[in-house]
Parts: C-alpha cells; sequence; structure tokens
C-alpha cells in the first residue's frame, strides 16, 4: 500500500490532514470522492450483471446439448483431440541432384540454404538448370 493510502484510510491521520484544509475544500474532496466511488460501483455492477448473462447463455447451452444427448465431457474430449493433432506439411519433392565433395550424389528442394558444391558451380559459370533432376 502506498503511503498515501496508508494515510487516507486511517482516521487519525485523516483527521490530521483535515486540519490543514478548510471545510470548503473538505466538502469539494467528499464529493469528488463520492464520484469515484460511485463510478466503481456501477462498473462493479455491471461486471457482475455481464457475468449473469453469460451464466445464463451457458446454461442455456448445456441443456441443449444435454437435451440432444451431449455430454460438456465428450465435447471437450473432441476438442483436445483436434488440437492435439497438428497436421505436418508434405515434404516438398527434390528438384535438383548435385554430387558432394565426398563423391555422394544428394538431391536439394530448392528451399533453403544453396548447397555449397552448388554454390560453387554457380560460381563457375553453370545454371541452376544444369542441376535439375
Amino acid at each position: 500500500m502506498s503511503v498515501m493510502l496508508q494515510k487516507l484510510n486511517n482516521i487519525r491521520s485523516l483527521r490530521a490532514m483535515a486540519r490543514d484544509f478548510s471545510i470548503d475544500v473538505l466538502e469539494e474532496m467528499l464529493e469528488k470522492v463520492r464520484i469515484v466511488t460511485e463510478e466503481k460501483r456501477n462498473e462493479e455492477q455491471l461486471a457482475m450483471q455481464q457475468r449473469a448473462e453469460q451464466q445464463e447463455k451457458i446454461n442455456t447451452w448445456l441443456e441443449l446439448m444435454q437435451a440432444d444427448g451431449i455430454s460438456p465431457e465428450e465435447l471437450a474430449d473432441m476438442k483436445t483431440a483436434i488440437a492435439a493433432a497438428p497436421k505436418k506439411r508434405a515434404s516438398r519433392p527434390a528438384k535438383y541432384r548435385f554430387t558432394d565433395f565426398n563423391g555422394e550424389v544428394k538431391t536439394w528442394t530448392g528451399q533453403g540454404r544453396t548447397p555449397k558444391p552448388i554454390a560453387q558451380g554457380l560460381a563457375n559459370g553453370k545454371s541452376l538448370d544444369d542441376f535439375l533432376i
């Protein structure tokens, strides 16, 4: 808690601070505190009303599901089953064939970093068409 909030929350500290202010200033401060309190009360009431409406909608959906013979557990199981099976992207087919420095024949899809033997061939005047499968 901040020092100011501690002072405002303590009656003795409030009385000590009030000695420095006139009645008019204290009345004005009281009115501002009332306004802020009312705003906070309205915000909380609105939030509580929204939670009640949401709970009412949830209850309505639960009743509809139970009428159709669907349990909430089944619905949750379906959601986790769908989320648990991520789809993998199919691997790309190789487009280029080259011989590496060890004499092994390898392939490259054309994605990612260019293999060194192909890069050296390109630097020596060859084109990618020379490496096509």
